[in-house]
């Protein structure tokens, strides 16, 4: 990530109490700390594969109430995982958390049920406000506290673009104990209600969900309208997959009364994860893809999801397969947010086996079904890939990934198995069986061209762009990317030389 967060009165990312005080220095603003200022040390606090098998803590030897235990039972979560075991006692005891742990460990549980607890003993809204980078996450975040607080009179609110606005208005304004919402949809509630804001005047946690994300540069304006209405005094909580250096950045800036629990070093996928690859030219991808979707049902495979780089590929795509009687979902930001919540009930419900998707649907979605993830784009950023793989091979269930890897890709997949510290496996396809449907297919994708021409996606891509270069341009962040840009140029000539 380009640009450090930077702490100040206006912007607190962790409460005044919990971080010590700095100096501000002109080389580093970030580096200099007062000497005045109380030093304890950050707990850090790292688990290893014996220590996590070898545990056998329960929910209630965290301090966790027994309806919170027994609330646990019902929904058959036996034992707390590693995450949940450090992360939960401290929170507990009302430190601020940093919570790192790989994809599918339980971190939702780790920050939902000591919330859920102090809520149980002294109920007002709004209690908590959890911020996450993605609306279908935000829907899934609301079911799981609702599952985990149905024995409170729990109400959740959950705030997010593409949705009536004045509905969401009079939720928050009957304050709910739970409010889940995107960055930008709940800034622009702020902003444009002044009652808004003193419904988050006492609110007692602040969760930032896939907190790398959250935390991006492109999020910065928005965080700073949220963070200014909320109370100084409150506990600030942050879950994430992977590491990035703006939470680096904060474990320095916040190192009075915070705890950091890190369940590995850099990216890691779980070991039930079996992550293949087929190396292919670029013009038979999807040849290949309707190869492997005719044999999930002899592969034992329920259901999958379907990688893609672009909302464009995510609606060409899926014409295609739909014209080749494939039962899809299309899941992309082009769509109507209804749109979307009804490809999601679909793919949930079993109706369509495949969700096809772009990176909107690569963080923390919680599909107990998913067996497989196909990259058939690679991603750009290994943490990339490690948040799409992980929507498989969940909770201690066995998963297959497969990428499909093109001539231009080597360099992209290369740096994936370094930073992940390990090899993909080859995923053996017979060429001669893959390659008898190639005219079906290409005839198949000649007709999903047309009927992208005919419903005028081309006319939408333009005026998406027009947005977003507005958008950017009005937080003064389009010289900011150029600049980032090249400096990836020249890194990656650098290297080539």
């Amino acid at each position: 990530m380009d640009q450090e967060v930077t702490v100040d009165e206006n912007f607190p990312l962790f409460s005044k109490s919990h971080r010590k005080t700095h100096k501000p220095s002109q080389k580093n603003p970030t580096a200099a700390v007062d000497n005045t200022a109380e030093k304890a040390p950050i707990q850090v606090e790292k688990s290893t594969e014996l220590t996590t098998k070898s545990t056998n803590v329960t929910f209630a030897d965290l301090g966790l109430s027994e309806w919170i235990v027994q609330t646990c039972k019902e929904l058959a979560m036996k034992k707390p995982t590693a995450v949940q075991t450090h992360c939960i006692p401290k929170i507990l005891a009302g430190l601020d958390v940093l919570g790192l742990a790989q994809t599918g460990s339980g971190k939702t549980a780790a920050f939902a049920l000591p919330i859920l607890q102090q809520l149980s003993e002294t109920p007002f809204g709004v209690f908590a406000l959890v911020v996450t980078p993605t609306r279908e996450l935000a829907y899934q975040l609301a079911e799981q506290f609702r599952a985990l607080g149905s024995s409170l009179n729990l109400r959740c609110s959950v705030v997010v673009g593409g949705m009536d606005m004045l509905n969401q208005t009079q939720s928050l304004l009957k304050r709910p104990h739970i409010v889940i919402a995107t960055p930008g949809r709940v800034k622009v509630l702020l902003e444009e209600n002044p009652d808004i804001p003193a419904v988050f005047s006492k609110t007692k946690f602040l969760v930032l969900d896939e907190a790398d994300r959250v935390l991006d540069v492109g999020f910065e304006e928005e965080l700073k309208v949220i963070f200014k209405c909320l109370p100084r005094n409150r506990q600030t909580l942050l879950f994430s997959a992977t590491m990035t250096k703006d939470l680096e950045t904060l474990l320095e800036l916040s190192a009075n009364k915070a705890y950091f629990y890190e369940a590995y070093e850099g990216f890691k996928t779980v070991d039930m994860l079996k992550q293949q690859y087929v190396f292919i030219p670029k013009n038979v991808k999807d040849v290949y893809l309707l190869h492997i979707m005719s044999k999930m049902k002899d592969m034992g495979i329920r259901s999958a999801i379907i990688f893609v780089h672009t909302c464009k590929s995510c609606h060409h795509l899926g014409l295609l397969l739909e014209e080749l009687d494939q039962d899809v979902a299309a899941l992309h930001s082009f769509k109507s947010q209804s749109e979307r919540l009804s490809a999601l009930y679909r793919f949930k419900s079993g109706q369509a086996p495949v969700l096809l998707a772009t990176d909107v649907a690569s963080r923390g979605l919680d599909i107990p079904t998913v067996d497989l993830v196909i990259n058939y784009d690679i991603p750009r950023f290994p943490r990339d890939y490690v948040h799409r793989v992980g929507r498989t091979a969940r909770a201690g269930r066995h998963g297959l990934a497969v990428s499909f890897i093109t001539q231009n890709d080597v360099e992209l997949i290369h740096e994936i198995e370094a930073n992940l510290g390990k090899k993909l496996e080859i995923f053996e396809c017979k060429e001669n069986e893959v390659l008898e449907n190639v005219t079906k297919v290409y005839k198949a994708r000649r007709v999903a061209a047309m009927k992208m021409v005919d419903d005028g996606f081309e006319e939408k891509v333009k005026e998406r762009k027009k947005q977003k270069f507005k958008t950017l341009a009005e937080k003064g962040l389009l010289k900011k990317r150029s600049r980032k840009r090249r400096r990836e140029k020249a890194s990656k000539e650098l290297g080539a030389v």
